[in-house]
């Protein structure tokens, strides 16, 4: 048995229709699974799905809404007839010093970032008990780990992605739910070219520090995804796992 086969299992994938989610999404699709794309861009979203395969769909949803978090829960049940894993990718950055930010731009960084996984976890927690169990998936950063000062929402939301992912762990394991966390580094994507635009040096930092020499590309982590979404991780949980090319263990 190849324990990440995917087959038959059932994903959302939020943010999914680009970047790091549409990465981590193809992996999964590839592995086998049924991959279910949200986010708020319906053309963009239903776009990345048809060009995923047949077993790819699309719901839109604002997922900092409990209600929405909810419905989009219940079409994927309805279309598929179970859950197993859940992606919480969604994501934004704003880009300023802490002095500087509104209390709006705070809290939507924070709702989009961390209270969109929190409502999902909840909202998957009753199908996974129906399934026998499931699969959560975190998406942080190496901003969890370090700090930048123009990144005062966007790390804190990350560094609470990481904890909220230990409790979840922690209080599920009982239900066969593992949950763990991912840490991309400097992955190119469109949050990130905004940010080269936005932060003199950046690319050339970046470039300097990272050992392998190079920006990450959406699908360096389809692979993780795989290996935290099959059986093969199915006594990891409570991670939280860099994907950096070694960015935060460089000196």
């Amino acid at each position: 048995m190849n324990p990440f086969d995917l087959t038959g299992r059932v994903a959302i994938v939020t943010g999914g229709n680009g970047g790091i989610g549409l990465g981590m999404a193809t992996g999964l699709y590839n592995a086998g699974a049924t991959v279910v794309l949200s986010g708020r861009n319906k053309a963009k979203g239903e776009a990345a799905a048809k060009a995923l395969g047949e077993r790819a769909s699309f719901i839109s949803a604002d997922v900092t809404k409990k209600a929405q978090c909810l419905d989009l829960v219940a079409q994927t049940v309805a279309r598929h007839g179970r859950l197993d894993i859940l992606i919480n990718n969604a994501g934004i950055a704003v880009r300023k010093f802490p002095q500087d930010h509104t209390e709006e731009e705070w809290h939507r960084v924070m709702d989009t970032n961390m209270t969109s996984a929190f409502l999902l976890s909840q909202a998957v927690y009753p199908e996974f008990l129906k399934a026998g169990g499931g699969k959560i998936i975190n998406i942080g950063s190496v901003m969890t780990l370090m700090g930048a000062p123009h990144a005062g929402p966007y790390a804190a939301s990350k560094g609470a992605i990481v904890q909220f992912t230990r409790v979840c762990a922690t209080a599920w394991a009982k239900d066969n739910i593992q949950a763990n966390a991912v840490l991309p580094g400097w992955i190119d994507t469109e949050l990130t070219s905004a940010a080269r635009d936005q932060v003199p040096g950046l690319n050339e930092s970046v470039l300097a520090r990272t050992p392998a020499g190079r920006w990450g590309e959406p699908n360096d982590l389809s692979g993780i995804a795989v290996f935290l979404a099959s059986q093969a991780s199915n006594f990891v949980t409570g991670a939280a796992i860099p994907c950096d090319g070694g960015f935060t263990i460089r000196a």
